[in-house]
């Protein structure tokens, strides 16, 4: 048996060039990882490597640059699958992201399959990203958009979205864990709930990629959507998992080069999976680096991230609990290392711009969940998110910034 290596939090750290820089004359924090997570050296370097080694365009080249990309490439997305867990490399379309891959699947499979009077079911706690696709589908197509309620602390109200199911119900499409609040919604019953009433369920793990094990054939997900950018990897990339079946069945999103068989001025026939769904010359150097990041993941191990993340979650909710007229929203147990709160008499982006001064970085505002804020009767919140290069440490300086910044502020 492999012996199992400990985790080292300052080798890690070592592997990011960002974290040895300065802000304000102080050693960088970086909080924001909900945003977008800082990238190793070998993330890098492996975009650096592509361009300096063997930039070419991938899948019609017969030259030894095109066949090297086009290799780098389809290990990139062989990687993805197993790294999701994925029944085929086909199922894997690269997208520009989260917010490109739902609105893949509201356009593609929104037009083939929504009639006037059909439903689609998101929560309360959804990012735009998972709202406006499906707001604009449903006006186009007919469709009625119904929304699962949440309680005072940002739990989905579970029984409500029971009563919401029925046969009209098309698409159930729902944030895996929340960007705002970092609560772990209860995937696996929605799932089995809606494939009861024959509706497809789709993920948004653009949160739930980097912190909890993915297994999309466990899941019984019929799609799933993620961004490399916050799994370590580049930004402008990401990924888009169907079930094959469904991707088949789906028309091109658009048209161009790559995703065509035979094109004639009187008819065009489209190419197979995955290149149906990729049209024209991708992101291919940030692509290949999706593999790279991925790697360090494995290499660390995505479990021992998970609980060097979750002890830094626990230490910093005990202490920031201590910080008088705090108050956490979402505090609940189930959920990643995200803290959001509010603080009495203080406005998040006064506060924000007094913890840079400190070299500490948190995102303030509605999140991009504008729906969620007003259910919860607020403008905003300062969150702060954690990645498996923070420290205890980090957060000892985030808790005297805060009671620093108070004072300045009341």
């Amino acid at each position: 048996m492999t012996e199992k290596k400990p985790f080292d939090v300052e080798k890690i750290r070592q592997q990011f060039p960002i974290l040895q820089r300065k802000v304000k004359g102080k050693d960088l924090v970086y909080f924001d990882n909900a945003a977008t997570s800082q990238k190793p050296q070998a993330v890098i370097d492996a975009i650096n490597s592509y361009y300096s080694k063997c930039n070419a365009n991938i899948h019609r080249g017969l030259h030894t640059l095109a066949d090297e990309a086009t290799a780098k490439y389809e290990e990139s997305r062989v990687s993805v699958k197993e790294f999701i867990g994925a029944a085929w490399h086909q199922e894997i379309i690269f997208t520009k992201g989260t917010t490109d891959g739902i609105n893949i699947v509201a356009s593609s499979w929104g037009r083939a399959n929504l009639n006037s009077g059909d439903e689609i079911i998101i929560s309360t706690l959804e990012h735009h990203s998972n709202i406006v696709p499906w707001q604009m589908i449903a006006e186009e197509r007919g469709a009625i958009l119904k929304i699962i309620p949440i309680d005072d602390e940002g739990v989905l109200d579970l029984e409500a979205f029971k009563k919401m199911l029925s046969e009209k119900t098309k698409m159930v499409s729902i944030i895996h864990v929340s960007n705002a609040l970092g609560i772990i919604n209860p995937v696996e019953e929605i799932i089995k709930l809606s494939h009861e009433k024959n509706a497809l369920v789709l993920l948004d793990g653009a949160q739930s990629a980097v912190h909890l094990a993915i297994d999309v054939q466990a899941l019984d997900c019929d799609f799933f959507v993620f961004s490399a950018h916050k799994i370590y990897g580049p930004t402008g990339v990401g990924v888009l998992y169907g079930k094959k079946h469904l991707l088949e069945a789906m028309p091109p999103y658009q048209g161009g080069g790559e995703m065509i068989k035979e094109v004639s001025f009187e008819k065009t026939t489209y190419n197979e999976l995955p290149f149906k769904f990729e049209a024209g010359t991708p992101n291919i150097g940030d692509v290949i680096a999706i593999k790279t990041a991925i790697d360090f993941i494995k290499e660390e191990g995505k479990e021992a991230m998970r609980q060097h993340e979750d002890h830094l979650l626990m230490y910093a909710t005990e202490k920031l609990r201590t910080i008088e007229g705090l108050k956490i929203i979402g505090d609940v147990l189930n959920k990643v290392s995200v803290i959001s709160f509010v603080i009495d008499g203080v406005h998040p982006q006064d506060l924000a711009i007094l913890l840079d001064n400190q070299g500490i970085a948190v995102r303030t505002g509605h999140h991009c969940a504008q729906p969620l804020m007003k259910r919860l009767g607020i403008v905003g919140t300062t969150r702060a998110s954690f990645a498996a290069y923070n420290t205890v440490e980090e957060i000892d300086k985030l808790v005297l910034a805060l009671n620093k910044a108070i004072k300045m502020l009341k």
